[in-house]
């Protein structure tokens, strides 16, 4: 095992459990190598147990705050377990199939996002830690949960990043196995409505099982509107919608295929009585770029839009351009819904604070000269959890307002 000494006045944060540290916060590394490591101050006090790797863009993952803890395999395994001790709640839930398991550093198993999809379980995955111990993690959830298949995809966003291949792995009973032919989508319920996942594609693990409470929340505003769901994917927002009595939806999105599967599922919905009969009738859909597509919509056209655009901030550096974007698409809906109407807007970009997204929104009605109520205040399900050391694992922020 590795000894890792930080800096005198740089190991605050690590003391405080922010999992993060970087090369400039590192005093001494005891020999190369990369695994676990035993970090210390320089005084020799302990302070975690963690995972290093020169080649991650984050050196150095902290896992374990606990002395008692052994820095070993055991240690992956413990943290994996607990993961889903703490999701006991949803495996009871009569009408949810479809949760996060693993939320990465939330959970203290960096670049791991696990989620269930009914029988199967699916794993994002994003650093060099979660690579190197997939084949630990994939057998631990199996002994726990005995999953028909366990599949794990790169995050693409990620894997020039830390230096690891693209690739899709399949565990059967907890062992690496060749995945041959083709296999059926997932298919599972999330809040009653049922939904489907093609294994191996569409973005991130093929479902965002942590917008789950907000789906619910702007359905309880659909009755009666003409609803715009701008980024709408393969319409999770667009069902509840339906569900909620939307007049019309008109769903936009860049990707045909995404779009093409919205439909599907809104006639496996119909089919299993979950949406009014007579809803596929009421949607349209636009494969398009929403940006570009918001700003010819005709003025007083909708009365509720939901805005969920992908992640437009990446890193810090990107933040200053985002702000703006995220600016310019709120003032667009604000200046063109009728008065009175409703828009749910959100930021999945962990690098935007929610005061800062908050302030962008106050820029986008100032500008649009309108009176913006807040409504509700929306975030990540709570099998995202966000710890209070780690202010990073709340990326998901969301707000519904009403424009006067």
């Amino acid at each position: 095992m590795l000894t890792i000494r930080l800096k005198d006045g740089k190991d605050k944060a690590a003391r405080r459990h922010h999992p993060w540290v970087f090369y400039g916060a590192i005093d001494s590394i005891s020999e190369d190598g990369k695994g676990f490591a035993e970090v210390l101050s320089t005084d020799d006090s302990f302070i975690a147990y963690g995972w290093y790797d020169a080649k991650s863009h984050i050196p150095l993952h902290l896992l374990s705050w606990n002395r008692n803890d052994k820095a070993d395999e055991s240690l992956i395994r413990k943290l994996t377990r607990e993961s889903i001790a703490r999701r006991k709640a949803f495996f009871s839930l009569p009408d949810t199939t479809a949760f996060r398991l693993i939320h990465g550093d939330a959970d203290n198993l960096p670049g791991v996002a696990a989620d269930a999809y009914g029988k199967e379980i699916r794993i994002i995955v994003s650093s060099r830690f979660a690579d190197d111990n997939l084949h630990i993690i994939a057998e631990e959830m199996n002994s726990c949960l005995h999953p028909s298949i366990i599949e794990a995809v790169t995050d693409k966003q990620f894997s020039s990043l830390e230096g690891i291949s693209e690739r899709i792995r399949h565990f059967r009973d907890g062992k690496e196995a060749k995945e041959e032919g083709t296999r059926e989508n997932a298919r599972f319920i999330e809040s009653g409505i049922w939904y489907e996942a093609a294994p191996g594609k569409g973005q991130k693990s093929g479902f965002y099982c942590d917008q789950r409470d907000n789906r619910n929340a702007i359905e309880r505003y659909a009755e009666g509107k003409t609803v715009l769901d701008l980024f709408s994917y393969t319409g999770g927002f667009t069902l509840h919608a339906l569900r909620g009595g939307a007049l019309s939806v008109d769903s936009v999105d860049s990707s045909e295929s995404a779009l093409r599967h919205l439909l599907f599922q809104i006639h496996l919905n119909e089919d299993k009585g979950t949406i009014p009969q007579g809803s596929r009738e009421r949607v349209t859909i636009t494969d398009t770029n929403a940006f570009e597509h918001i700003r010819g919509v005709e003025d007083g056209k909708y009365d509720m839009m939901i805005l969920d655009p992908p992640k437009l901030a990446k890193t810090k550096g990107n933040l200053e351009n985002a702000m703006k974007a995220y600016k310019d698409l709120n003032r667009i809906a604000m200046m063109k819904i009728k008065k009175g109407g409703i828009i749910a807007t959100f930021s999945c970009s962990g690098a935007l604070t929610r005061e800062d997204f908050r302030k962008v929104l106050e820029w986008a009605a100032a500008d649009a000269h309108k009176d913006v109520e807040i409504l509700r205040t929306l975030s990540q399900g709570e099998d995202h959890p966000v710890r209070l050391a780690f202010p990073e694992s709340e990326y998901l922020k969301g707000y519904i307002l009403r424009v006067l």
